[in-house]
């Protein structure tokens, strides 16, 4: 996987999470568009790959949550990081290294096992954070499992789509150019 394709896929997933997060937030729901593209990367480029886009994506979501220019949450919860740079990186960076070695390890080719490694992955990141966050006393309280549940649902639901959606469409447009083709000779 080509690394420009890996910084505008998460560009992508961070411009889409902002624009999303006012419509979804209002609703105590929310999806991690970054972690699934970090997870996607891990299980196609290996876990080295995942790590660094986990790296990548996880400062950038940090940096924007942090400076107030989008409302990116891990767990529903909109201003959890209070400022501090960092911890929903290493959060995905863990993450990212954990799905390419299991991908590398297991047969995680099937709809099911993405499904379930993008459901387990959502909870270890959010597990992670959360972690973080009381170990630096940043955030006060419960952790909010049910909205951790409805994420890891949602990221599950959005990976599975995605996974399918781009491996399938190499395979579309090649099909699509014999139909063109077979039909202008007739013609």
């Amino acid at each position: 996987m080509k690394t420009v394709g890996v910084v505008l896929a998460i560009a992508v997933a961070l411009a889409l999470q902002g624009t999303l997060a006012r419509y979804v937030v209002q609703t105590g729901r929310t999806l991690d568009l970054v972690l699934v593209v970090v997870v996607y990367v891990a299980l196609v480029a290996g876990p080295v790959a995942g790590l660094l886009a986990g790296a990548v994506g996880g400062l950038a979501q940090d940096c924007l949550s942090a400076t107030g220019l989008a409302t990116v949450s891990s767990t529903g919860a909109i201003a959890l990081a209070r400022g501090i740079i960092g911890v929903g990186g290493l959060a995905k960076t863990v993450v990212g290294y954990a799905a390419g070695t299991l991908g590398a390890l297991f047969i995680v080719t099937g709809l099911v096992p993405r499904l379930f490694l993008f459901f387990a992955a959502t909870v270890v990141h959010a597990t992670i954070f959360l972690g973080l966050s009381v170990i630096l006393d940043l955030r006060p309280g419960a952790a909010p499992y049910g909205a951790i549940v409805t994420q890891a649902v949602g990221n599950a639901v959005i990976g599975g789509v995605v996974c399918q959606f781009v491996e399938r469409f190499p395979g579309f447009l090649e099909r699509r150019r014999a139909v063109r083709g077979r039909s202008r000779r007739r013609g």
